[in-house]
């Protein structure tokens, strides 16, 4: 017997999955520079071909991306400056790239390069010199003026690094990125701007706070598990316990996490400027959640009328360990503000959930749950790619589908 679809036939949204939705589409295809602002609170990897197929519709999504990441790459660079992690930062900006002729190839080249050490360290160093000097091919391929403000922030970088600093497959457009926050009195929002603007980026793309925090868990079982990369499953051994709490921490004792996170002014006019509000696919816990911890996220969400809509992930998330789809709901609910109304009680923190039940099986008590008692309105639609992959959605059928409910 066929499992039944809860659709969103009934539902009083804007103008949302109704007929002259491929109108609209098809108005958003031949003019994306007109294209409404949708806002995503993710990291960096699970929305890296999304972005890409977005960006067809709308030159205005808002993408805001954790600087939290401890592992990796990253790692060595906030070792080394005491910083935030850009590496997701970096990854959103080249998805939302204008690769086309009309676009900046060459300058896209040399920021998806990276160096590698295929005649050990003293290649690295050459290679990292002659990028500093402008005498790297990558380099000289981009015209001026723009090859002169790129060179003096690799110069930056080299001038400040370390000398045990490991440039073994270092990110190219990671590290201009440091030399620009260096230059930029430690703040990123200047240089992911700028960045932006070289690549001519089809879209938005800002860290939720610049400030050198780390992400910090506490287990069920009372372990406390300090570091991003340590509880994700990713790099180290899974989690043994499902994750009760997260906050940031800093690495000084006279660090105040809260204020020292706090989001600029900024960040703020961006989410009060949002049509439509997603927690999108990604790891739950350092992804999704760990972008409303900054002080002032939660209060500019709140502000804010524009529905807000979950988009569950698919396959394996570490991060949900003994989590139901119900209990994700209610953890994100718990960090986000609820919006007072003129009918008692309070609206909930979600508005919407949207799923494919063929993708993600959900019983049927937990949909009436997540309807009745959470007061979520729940969508499932078809966001399947033709072959049924169930790790993935078709990033055009749920780009569409989000883009009905603005």
């Amino acid at each position: 017997m066929a499992k039944k679809r809860f659709t969103c036939n009934s539902l009083s949204l804007p103008r949302g999955l109704s007929r002259g939705h491929d109108l609209r589409l098809a108005r958003y295809r031949k003019a994306p520079e007109l294209g409404p602002k949708i806002l995503f609170f993710s990291g960096g990897s699970a929305l890296r071909t999304f972005s890409e197929v977005l960006a067809s519709y709308t030159h205005n999504s808002i993408h805001l991306v954790t600087p939290f990441d401890s592992g990796g790459s990253s790692a060595e660079l906030r070792r080394a400056f005491a910083m935030p992690a850009v590496g997701d930062l970096r990854a959103r900006l080249l998805s939302l790239a204008d690769d086309s002729v009309t676009g900046h190839p060459e300058i896209l080249a040399l920021f998806s390069h990276r160096l590698t050490n295929k005649n050990g360290k003293v290649s690295l160093e050459q290679s990292l010199q002659d990028l500093s000097n402008g005498r790297h091919p990558l380099l000289k391929a981009i015209a001026e003026p723009m090859r002169s403000l790129i060179q003096s922030y690799i110069a930056e970088f080299r001038q400040q690094m370390p000398p045990s600093f490991d440039l073994a497959d270092a990110s190219v457009g990671n590290l201009i990125l440091t030399g620009g926050y260096l230059l930029h009195n430690r703040s990123l929002d200047p240089i992911a701007f700028l960045f932006g603007q070289l690549i001519k980026t089809r879209g938005i793309v800002r860290t939720t706070t610049d400030a050198d925090l780390q992400l910090e868990v506490e287990l069920e079982n009372g372990r406390i598990i300090r570091g991003q990369h340590r509880f994700t499953g990713k790099e180290t051994a899974e989690i043994d316990s499902p994750i009760k709490s997260m906050k940031l921490s800093g690495e000084a004792d006279d660090v105040d996490p809260l204020n020292a996170s706090r989001v600029c002014k900024e960040t703020r006019k961006l989410i009060d400027s949002a049509e439509l509000l997603v927690f999108p696919p990604g790891s739950f816990y350092s992804s999704i959640i760990a972008n409303i911890l900054p002080k002032g996220v939660s209060k500019a969400i709140q502000k804010n009328s524009a529905p807000r809509v979950y988009v569950p992930s698919l396959g394996t998330d570490l991060e949900t360990l003994g989590m139901t789809l119900v209990d994700q709901i209610r953890v994100l609910e718990g960090y986000l503000p609820a919006r007072a109304t003129n009918s008692p009680g309070k609206k909930p923190g979600i508005d919407l959930l949207l799923f494919d039940s063929r993708l993600l099986e959900v019983s049927n008590s937990q949909i009436e749950s997540i309807r009745n008692n959470l007061g979520v309105q729940v969508i499932d639609v078809d966001l399947a790619k033709d072959d049924l992959d169930l790790n993935r959605y078709d990033d055009i059928k749920l780009a569409e589908a989000l883009l009905a409910l603005t």
